[in-house]
């Protein structure tokens, strides 16, 4: 898988973006995470191709079994959708 990292400078918290390339919400998200200057790592789904697809879907279906976008994993928590207040307090921000 080809997480692609994006410095900064808050780096206490690990934290992956599961998002699709089109999708408004997960630009809002990517946003909302340059804005406070979190570490984190992120790929966008819709473009993978064969394995590395399966792979990746495979990935999001363990922690959110329907597969929607975005799906952020902080730690050890999941966060489905944009919801900007569960992800400021998970990054304590």
């Amino acid at each position: 898988m080809n997480l692609k990292k994006v410095a900064g400078s808050n780096s206490k918290h690990h934290v992956t973006l599961y998002a699709l390339s089109t999708c408004g919400w997960c630009r809002r998200t990517k946003e909302l995470l340059d804005q406070h200057n979190i570490e984190y790592q992120f790929i966008d789904v819709d473009l993978c191709i064969g394995e590395e697809r399966e792979e990746v879907l495979n990935a999001v279906r363990e922690i959110n079994p329907r597969v929607s976008f975005p799906t952020i994993q902080i730690d050890d928590q999941v966060v489905v959708g944009f919801d900007e207040e569960r992800i400021k307090k998970l990054l304590e921000i």
